[in-house]
């Protein structure tokens, strides 16, 4: 009986020592209270990619990716430009959310198993459905990536366009050449100097690195789609608030969309008495405050960036030089599969 009440005790005296050495850790600062702490967001964006992320001569960021960051931006400090952009390569991109330099990471980043369990990462959302595809030169007089038989590809390295390539070539019993390159400046350089005889990336990407050709109508992407890529924002492990916060910035973008609010009329449509519009914008409940955010967090974002639709069309869509189809981008009730849970 001695021996069982002293182990009792030991143990009660350990269990507590140990509820004494955790209440001495000092907690660890959430992202949301350093980001407004530092006074701006540090987002992690591509080197230029147009229509994503792209900066014009004079500094100025714009770009799909962009428009996320200013949106979480405007929630925050109800102002967009609190943003502070840091260019990454596809190869030191995810290092440098895992490092702590960028507090998100919106560079048109494949969500796949192994990126979103083995990096210490979490995918937020999806803001563009991509597919891998080929460009090629119109005077090879190719149709098809089947035609494409002992063909010399560019690629990036870092990227998932390795590996999708690899399988495609394998799957189809063709032989192929990889000639691989650091940047994405540095692969299209190689292509349009003659290098290699395709280039192949996103079909996104293959839309905006055209553009920078000297002449974009003597190349053409073929039909076909090889992969699946959803891109979207990644940010650290163990900060759920700030999961949560990435996360629904995206989300509001897209239910503001489904229910037609937009920069224009998002004054207007704040006042509606619909239940469902009393909730997005904070007039019948908290959620914004249950985020870390305000009441009127929606409102602000909306405001700065517009829905998600005038981010796509102005940035990439048929508003853009890029001129892209919405296809998949699409809201689901108009065909597509982009959708968002609901405010409530």
């Amino acid at each position: 009986m001695k021996r069982v009440f002293f182990t009792f005790v030991v143990a009660a005296f350990a269990t507590q020592g140990a509820f004494a050495q955790n209440q001495d850790k000092p907690k660890e600062r959430s992202t949301l209270q350093n980001v407004k702490d530092r006074g701006t967001l540090s987002c992690g964006v591509s080197q230029g990619l147009p229509g994503f992320s792209s900066p014009d001569d004079k500094g100025n960021w714009t770009g799909l990716d962009v428009d996320l960051c200013r949106a979480i931006s405007a929630a925050i400090f109800d102002d967009p430009s609190k943003v502070k952009f840091v260019p990454l390569s596809a190869k030191d991109r995810f290092t440098a959310l895992q490092s702590g330099e960028i507090d998100v990471l919106s560079r048109n980043s494949t969500w796949t198993l192994s990126r979103d369990t083995s990096l210490g990462l979490n995918y937020t959302g999806v803001n563009y459905y991509d597919g891998q595809g080929f460009l090629v030169r119109k005077s090879l007089k190719v149709n098809s990536a089947l035609e494409l038989n002992s063909a010399s590809i560019c690629v990036q390295q870092g990227t998932t366009n390795e590996q999708n390539v690899a399988d495609y070539f394998k799957g189809n019993n063709m032989k192929y050449e990889v000639i691989a390159f650091g940047t994405a400046d540095e692969t299209v350089k190689a292509y349009e100097s003659g290098r290699c005889d395709v280039f192949t990336s996103d079909v996104s990407q293959l839309y905006a690195e055209r553009l920078k050709l000297a002449a974009p109508d003597d190349h053409a992407v073929l039909p076909e789609v090889i992969s699946k890529e959803p891109l979207g924002p990644v940010v650290r492990h163990g900060d759920d608030q700030w999961f949560d916060i990435v996360k629904w910035t995206l989300f509001a973008m897209i239910n503001a969309e489904e229910y037609a609010v937009t920069q224009k009329n998002v004054d207007e449509m704040s006042q509606s008495p619909k239940p469902e519009l009393k909730r997005m914008f904070g007039s019948d409940g908290n959620l914004g405050e249950q985020l870390g955010l305000t009441k009127d967090w929606v409102k602000r974002i909306v405001k700065a960036v517009g829905n998600y639709g005038e981010s796509f069309d102005r940035n990439v869509g048929a508003g853009s030089k890029l001129g892209i189809a919405r296809g998949l981008n699409k809201l689901w009730n108009q065909g597509g599969i982009q959708y968002a849970p609901p405010i409530r």
